[in-house]
């Protein structure tokens, strides 16, 4: 779902600005949910960035195309090649320098690189983008129950073939991520048995 919004906004399904254009593989079952869903605003944004996990690695190796081209592209991501820090430094440096203005913001699984620490750093940038620009828009796509918990979100669950509105508490990866830490002994005393 997350991809097929990207694409109706016109990013390319790897990742990044509006106008960077690159793809290593197009998934026909993209293309034709796009093509069902229309996107629509009370004020059209026209910057964003979509961040896709798994392939941020490709977004990477693209921007250093760029970079040997017009030697301005490091300058969005803190002036480093992304290949040059570690993934969660380089996801924190695309946050850090990229996500400073009113926009659409689409994120697939953050969480993918960032430690305990860094998520919590991460849900500080998110809370300075909001108050800053209200009309800014995240949607974020996440199993983490720490991104999950940020206080203004609204949370749509995807079960059984159907979107709804919950609760953080009523979420499985709450509920799965307390009972864990509760009971962490008999959790392991069930799975490691013999």
């Amino acid at each position: 779902m997350l991809e097929a919004i990207a694409k109706n906004f016109g990013f390319s399904k790897e990742g990044g600005i509006r106008n960077t254009q690159f793809e290593t593989n197009e998934e026909d079952y993209i293309t034709k949910l796009s093509d069902k869903i229309r996107l629509s605003w009370s004020e059209k944004l026209l910057t964003g960035y979509f961040l896709r996990a798994e392939s941020f690695f490709n977004f990477a190796s693209h921007i250093d195309k760029v970079q040997k081209i017009d030697g301005k592209a490091y300058g969005a991501y803190g002036g480093v090649s992304l290949h040059q820090q570690s993934h969660g430094q380089s996801f924190m440096a695309l946050f850090q320098n990229h996500f400073y203005k009113k926009g659409f913001f689409l994120l697939d699984e953050p969480e993918a690189a960032l430690s305990v620490q860094k998520q919590l750093t991460f849900l500080a940038i998110l809370n300075d983008i909001v108050k800053k620009y209200p009309k800014a828009q995240f949607i974020i796509a996440t199993h983490s129950p720490i991104l999950l918990a940020f206080p203004t979100a609204q949370i749509l669950e995807f079960k059984n073939g159907e979107i709804r509105e919950t609760t953080y508490e009523n979420t499985e990866v709450y509920a799965v991520t307390k009972n864990f830490l509760n009971n962490k002994q008999k959790i392991f005393d069930q799975i490691f048995s013999e």
